[in-house]
């Protein structure tokens, strides 16, 4: 699937990048930490087969160069509203892997009229989730770092940020974002949308936390009903053989966002429709 356009969106003080593939319903699709667009193209290309892939370089990662503003997952939702505004999309999927899923969480909680669909790959909706030493690792991250760091996709690329300068200063701040403490429990309860989570078998959040977050979105919590009349309009998917760090290179992982965004079930209305409906009882013979 060929690239269809590219470019940068002026957002809440920061220039944007972002690239687009495909036609279709728009999908907005957002890496994982101190990776790029690069890294998620296999994801890309099979789900632009059916929509419209906006894949999105986020604050101080591969071409969105770093600034002075500072680093929150408030404000990393927010910049995904504002790409939707910048490319006039009233509503749109979010599909997000690792710090890309807690970005399109806090979009989702912050925006949900903007959000058909969600699909969380990889990502706890609260920080205890993780296993401690992957806290530990993030915790970690700092400008102490910054040598070793400059061998990463991000580091890579900000060799050409106007500022390059800046890059051991983002680290610094990643680092601080990825110690703060945070548990969304309250408000993924209240996700009005269907989600989709998506987790590798040897991932990086453990699988209890895997199980709480479903049933905070109502999955696995009763049972659905001989005719699925009590199915959960949200979704689970575990597959195997991957760990959080290689995930991306799962060929399992786009074709279950796109058999979930296929699903009417995982339509707000039809699915709504679809739980109500109770089975006719067969009528007596007289």
């Amino acid at each position: 699937m060929k690239l269809m356009s590219s470019g940068y969106a002026d957002v809440n003080g920061i220039k944007l990048y972002r690239e687009i593939y495909g036609r279709g319903d728009p999908l907005v699709l957002i890496h994982g930490g101190l990776t790029t667009i690069g890294e998620i193209q296999g994801w890309v290309q099979s789900l632009a087969k059916t929509r419209r892939v906006i894949a999105v370089e986020m604050q101080g990662h591969g071409r969105t160069s770093d600034t002075d503003r500072p680093m929150s997952f408030t404000t990393l939702g927010a910049d995904i509203a504002a790409l939707l505004d910048h490319l006039d999309i009233p509503k749109a999927d979010l599909v997000g892997h690792s710090f890309g899923g807690t970005s399109a969480i806090r979009a989702a909680i912050q925006k949900p009229e903007r959000v058909r669909r969600l699909a969380v790959i990889s990502s706890p909706y609260a920080r205890s989730g993780w296993y401690p030493e992957a806290q530990r690792g993030m915790s970690q991250v700092s400008a102490a770092m910054a040598e070793n760091m400059m061998q990463t996709p991000t580091g890579k690329f900000s060799k050409q940020w106007p500022e390059p300068q800046r890059f051991p200063q983002f680290l610094d701040k990643m680092g601080n974002l990825m110690s703060e403490d945070y548990d969304w429990s309250a408000d993924i309860a209240k996700l009005p949308m269907p989600v989709l989570l998506v987790f590798a078998d040897n991932d990086s959040v453990s699988q209890k936390h895997i199980a709480e977050f479903f049933g905070l979105l109502g999955g696995g919590v009763r049972e659905p009903g001989w005719l699925n009349t009590q199915l959960s309009k949200s979704r689970l998917a575990v597959v195997p053989g991957y760990s959080h760090y290689n995930f991306t290179s799962s060929a399992e992982v786009p074709q279950i966002i796109g058999k979930f965004l296929a699903d009417p079930l995982t339509n707000a209305s039809s699915g709504a429709a679809a739980a109500s409906q109770v089975a006719p009882r067969p009528k007596k013979k007289q």
